[in-house]
């Protein structure tokens, strides 16, 4: 199959000096060069791609750009031996969306080093249903795990539940055994959290109760995966209970964590990272096996939506404005 000579596309770039997303037919020759051509079926919104539309320096390098730090499709070039055209693949993390244009397109070339084939019991948009939120999400259930946070220890907590990474995150500690103790500030949704796996959902003033000076808080939770940083990140350390484990993920609330080292020296708390841009290959094609098998998330239909390119430029301001639950996944070939 051809590449045709313009590609839809959401296309960013500067309207009176202010960075406008839009839905454009861009000219192939424009789009970064890669190894492999993928004809795009799914992509999806993640938090960083509302920051690429704004034209954020910390994501994206320049303007013009085309957005979507996932992507799945079909292969239809590859001058690389490993890809053959029919081939399904996806592509999460690196630098795409960022320096290198990204998924919310018709079509991407990308370096060969990024692609994973498809695993077979992984359709293309279940891969776009997980893509980097699930990814992320199972990288900080597998730093609880590997920290010997398991599901006899006690309830684990997820912050920003009704997020794409918190969702997932419910959903993947819900289905290990875990007690799952779910923190959002859209009460309305609790029903929906409950039905993903929460066997509890509380206020994120819940969490952050008590004196926020105090070095340690009362020992409430065995690990916890947090997806806001800042005050509640710092709560959480706070309060974790003996040798638990807390996986951090996301920085919306905030990026500073102001608080002393007693729960690491008087508790043995581990603080630990998911950083899953940059995951090595053999870690994040291993992860992706789990994710197609044992810990392929379901039952999450009540915190899904899919959408067209046209559908999409609605929901990055609403995503900017914390009124978006659960995933969003780009259907780009609507």
């Amino acid at each position: 199959m051809a590449v045709p000579d313009s590609i839809r596309c959401i296309f960013v770039d500067k309207v009176n000096d202010v960075p406008q997303p839009s839905v454009q037919n861009i000219a192939a020759s424009r789009f970064p060069q890669g190894e492999v051509t993928i004809r795009i079926a799914y992509s999806s919104l993640n938090y960083k791609d509302v920051l690429a539309c704004q034209g954020h320096r910390g994501v994206i390098r320049s303007l013009p750009h085309v957005p979507g730090i996932d992507l799945a499709g079909t292969v239809v070039a590859s001058s690389d031996p490993e890809y053959a055209e029919g081939d399904q693949v996806l592509v999460t993390g690196y630098e795409l969306g960022q320096s290198h244009w990204g998924g919310w397109a018709e079509f991407a070339q990308v370096p060969a080093s990024w692609v994973i084939k498809l695993p077979d019991s992984l359709s293309l948009f279940e891969s776009m249903f997980i893509g980097t939120a699930g990814f992320t999400a199972a990288q900080c259930l597998q730093a609880l795990q590997r920290n010997g946070t398991v599901p006899s220890s006690g309830p684990v907590v997820v912050t920003g539940a009704t997020g794409a990474v918190g969702s997932l995150a419910v959903r993947l500690l819900a289905q290990n055994g875990y007690q799952t103790v779910a923190v959002t500030g859209k009460p309305e949704q609790a029903d929906a959290l409950r039905a993903i796996g929460a066997s509890q959902v509380i206020s994120r003033e819940e969490v952050t109760a008590g004196d926020a000076s105090r070095p340690l808080q009362s020992a409430k939770w065995a690990g916890a995966i947090d997806t806001v940083g800042g005050t509640i990140l710092s709560s959480l350390v706070k309060s974790t209970r003996y040798g638990g484990c807390v996986a951090a993920c996301g920085l919306v609330a905030g990026v500073q964590l102001e608080m002393s080292v007693y729960p690491f020296l008087l508790r043995g708390v581990n603080l630990c990272g998911a950083a899953s841009a940059d995951c090595p290959s053999d870690i994040r094609v291993d992860l992706w096996k789990r994710l197609a098998s044992d810990w392929k998330p379901g039952k999450l239909d009540v915190l899904v939506r899919e959408v067209g390119l046209e559908e999409l430029l609605d929901y990055v301001p609403r995503m900017a404005n914390g009124q978006v639950a659960g995933r969003i996944v780009v259907n780009c070939q609507k």
